[in-house]
């Protein structure tokens, strides 16, 4: 019975087993099977899906291709072909012919692509089995696509956005350049017009001749070899009286106030394959330009706007089919806090002195001008600036590449003001005078160090006294006393070893190592390892002008609108006013460093500075030249200012014979 049983369970199983076997196959399995090959683009197996009479039409390196080719040419993403098997199938077995709708979805250069289809399934047998199979034209792609019509794409580049300063001056425009080109078939002696052409644009005659000679030049086409200004007419002319070159007008981004704002506003150019690499799924091709330094790097995303486009069946009697269509979107106009004629006119002061100045709204810590000297041409990288030109850049001792407004540097005495407002908010008496003689001073059992000031005034030295003769003694004495860690402490309130929360990459001023006596008294006076930018160093000068709390910068309106403190409370309102009377008599006191400025009859408050710089302990060095100055009765404006190199020329005395035609018109 056991056997007869088994041999039952056994003959059972088999006719399940073919009966499964036998079972008919769904249409809709099939299809659903054909889409998941869709959705992983796998167009080589769809091809095996096709019924026979479209194999007849296309072949499979045909069909493979032309969604290829329209995928990429749309720049097809997220393509999704929708296709739900329904949970109970219809019986087809006396079906030959199945209808079943699917959607395809997608995101092109165009936007949103969605469409809704109609499949064809028919009965076929292959290799002795009935199978399932599609009906393929060019419909499944786009519905309204035939056979022998062609997908057009017309791409609209997105606009970038501008640049403008608090007045609506240009910084960083969309405007137009000459473009120079030679058309070959007219040119008269080749090797004389290229060697003529290389000779007014700065090139060599091998570049010229490069951009000729490339694969898609034929002899009657304009070669573009450089772009420049539209505004240079007497090169431009002297370029198209050379038989064969011409000059069109080309869209590209200018930069108004040139080397000014150079460091401040940096540049565009052609997106690199190692950019390209970066931005990887934000959008960008190898047609675009992104920023490459300064603002138009760090607000690239802002500036960028985005592409459009237009997708298009061309019909074969010329008509247009759209199948979608996208407007390109404009960047975003950006205004900054900078004044521009400001900006300038410091800039032009420097004339190309090495150095760096920030002009800041001590009441809105707006930045108003942020330079860097010497500069460059931001209007040449975007034009073509040649090998040599940027050579020039690169080897020049100068360093006109260098972005000094955010790099930091030893601040010399201006940096005395805050540590008198530390001593003060220590509980040093700042009229309690200290009897200093001589002009060399060295604490007992320092054996290689010792402080010096400029002068002897000859009398004891309280607080004001050592602000209006910036008295080093004065202050390492005072430093000693409060101690390394009183001292810290109090730079450290100021923001020191702190990164400024700005909208441009500044770095952080620092107070370095104070591992010795000698150090702490130096670092007092701005020397040591202390190390400043000119905006930290305008902002902690706002401290006085504000109750002794410092502003917060800005530099690109919109984000902050409403006044904010960064530090709250540095010294007490009573001390704040303390210091600004202070360094009010370092202009208006006869023996007053800064007693240049007396002359301009505007109040002012200001501290000068030199910072001695050494590559080592025994050699030569050079100063770095300070100032910083405010206006107190209605402040409108600080400014800190810093010039390298000016030992035996004057010190800060030169920083200030520089300055006060900028205070004088600004502030007057």
């Amino acid at each position: 019975m056991k056997k007869l049983a088994l041999v039952f369970g056994c003959l059972l199983m088999s006719v399940l087993f073919l009966a499964g076997c036998s079972e008919e196959p769904s249409p809709e399995e099939r299809f659903a099977a054909y889409t998941k090959l869709w959705n992983k683009q796998d167009f080589t197996k769809m091809y095996d899906y096709l019924s026979a009479d479209t194999k007849k039409k296309v072949s499979a390196d045909e069909f493979a291709e032309r969604y290829k080719k329209i995928y990429k040419g749309i720049e097809a993403d997220q393509i999704k072909v929708g296709y739900t098997k329904p949970k109970e199938e219809k019986e087809h077995k006396d079906d030959e012919k199945v209808n079943l709708a699917y959607t395809v979805n997608m995101e092109t250069l165009a936007g949103a692509v969605s469409s809704d289809h109609k499949a064809i399934l028919v009965k076929e047998e292959k290799d002795k089995e009935e199978n399932w199979y599609i009906k393929w034209d060019e419909s499944y792609i786009f519905p309204d696509l035939k056979a022998g019509e062609k997908i057009s794409v017309e791409s609209y580049p997105a606009i970038r956005g501008e640049i403008v300063d608090r007045n609506e001056r240009g910084l960083a425009m969309n405007g137009m350049v000459a473009e120079i080109g030679i058309v070959p078939e007219k040119m008269g002696n080749e090797k004389a017009t290229i060697n003529e052409v290389a000779g007014i644009l700065n090139m060599t005659s091998d570049e010229v001749e490069k951009k000729l000679n490339q694969s898609w030049v034929q002899p009657s086409y304009f070669v573009p070899i450089k772009q420049m200004s539209s505004d240079d007419t007497a090169t431009l002319n002297k370029l198209v009286s050379i038989p064969g070159v011409s000059v069109n007008n080309a869209d590209e981004r200018i930069y108004p106030y040139n080397k000014a704002t150079a460091h401040l506003i940096g540049y565009v150019g052609e997106a690199s394959a190692e950019d390209l690499e970066k931005l990887k799924g934000k959008g960008y091709t190898a047609n675009d330009v992104i920023g490459k330094r300064g603002l138009e790097q760090i607000l690239e995303e802002r500036l960028k706007g985005k592409p459009g486009g237009k997708i298009f069946i061309k019909t074969e009697e010329g008509q247009e089919k759209v199948i979608a269509e996208k407007p390109a979107e404009e960047g975003e106009t950006i205004t900054l806090t900078i004044d521009a004629e400001l900006q300038k006119d410091i800039f032009t002061q420097y004339d190309n002195e090495v150095g760096s100045a920030t002009a800041l709204d001590p009441n809105t810590g707006e930045a108003l001008a942020l330079v860097s000297s010497p500069s460059f041409d931001p209007n040449k990288y975007v034009l073509g600036i040649t090998n040599a030109e940027q050579k020039a850049l690169e080897e020049d001792p100068d360093k006109p590449l260098l972005n000094r407004f955010s790099s930091t540097f030893a601040p010399g005495s201006t940096i005395k003001a805050l540590t008198a407002a530390i001593e003060l908010k220590n509980g040093v008496d700042p009229k309690v005078a200290i009897n200093i003689e001589g002009t060399k001073w060295a604490k007992s059992g320092w054996k290689d160090h010792s402080i010096t000031r400029v002068s002897n005034p000859g009398v004891p030295i309280d607080m004001e006294k050592a602000l209006i003769y910036s008295d080093n003694i004065y202050f390492a004495q005072q430093a000693l006393k409060l101690g390394k860690d009183k001292f810290s402490k109090g730079l450290q309130d100021f923001g020191f070893d702190e990164s400024l929360n700005f909208d441009y990459p500044v770095k952080a001023s620092s107070i370095g190592k104070l591992d010795s006596e000698g150090r702490l008294a130096d670092a007092s006076y701005g020397q040591a390892q202390v190390q400043m930018s000119t905006l930290h160093l305008a902002m902690t000068y706002s401290a006085f002008l504000n109750e002794g709390n410092i502003i917060a910068p800005s530099l690109v309106t919109g984000d902050k609108t409403e006044k904010k403190q960064w530090k709250e409370n540095i010294v007490s309102a009573d001390q704040a006013s303390t210091i600004t009377k202070m360094l009010t008599q370092v202009v208006e006191h006869p023996k007053g460093t800064a007693h240049d400025l007396n002359d301009l009859k505007i109040k002012l408050a200001a501290k000068t500075g030199t910072a001695e710089t050494k590559a080592s302990k025994n050699s030569t060095g050079t100063e770095n030249g300070w100032l910083v100055a405010m206006d107190t009765e209605d402040p409108e404006l600080i400014m800190a200012w810093m010039m390298e190199d000016v030992k035996g020329r004057g010190g800060s005395h030169l920083v200030s014979d520089k300055m006060k035609p900028v205070l004088k018109k600004y502030l007057k």
